[in-house]
């Protein structure tokens, strides 16, 4: 802040005891101390201040810049998205085509390997009753081997 060496302030005191007197002299110098105390926190309220403006201006920047990147990675998906949609239709479309011109049986045969609703294997598992399942031995949780070693080990001590 202010550049002063001993020599300046030694100069400043003889100046100050002379101009003041030396019975008003702790008064003054108290004053100026409290003057100086609240000119450095006045200047370190600005100076945080300014710091918190500045970052304010860099999150809204980071912010824009982030908002374009994002829109600009939107438009790309989206457009990916439209050829592959484009392109599925097409694989569609000739499949179709395809699938008309079979036989019968081969219809028959490609309707089958379908597995949806009831059909699926997933469904007529979980569709079973548990009694059923604690009795066939259905395993409902996963175990580690040595969990299932120590749970039908019987130990010959006993």
């Amino acid at each position: 802040m202010i550049d002063l060496g001993v020599s300046k302030l030694a100069l400043i005191a003889v100046v100050a005891l002379v101009v003041v007197g030396p019975e008003r002299l702790p008064k003054v110098a108290r004053m100026a101390g409290n003057l100086f105390g609240r000119a450095q926190r006045y200047m370190a309220d600005v100076k945080s201040e300014v710091n918190r403006q500045m970052e304010i201006e860099e999150l809204k920047k980071f912010r824009e810049e982030s908002a374009s990147v994002l829109r600009d990675v939107e438009n790309s998906i989206s457009s990916v998205a439209k050829e592959a949609n484009a392109n599925l239709t097409d694989q569609a479309d000739i499949f179709e085509t395809n699938f008309e011109k079979l036989p019968l049986d081969e219809k028959e045969v490609l309707r089958k390997t379908k597995r949806q609703g009831r059909n699926s294997w997933g469904v007529r598992r979980a569709a079973r009753p548990i009694w059923f399942k604690r009795s066939a031995g259905v395993r409902t949780r996963v175990q580690s081997g040595a969990a299932r070693m120590k749970r039908f080990h019987h130990s010959s001590g006993k």
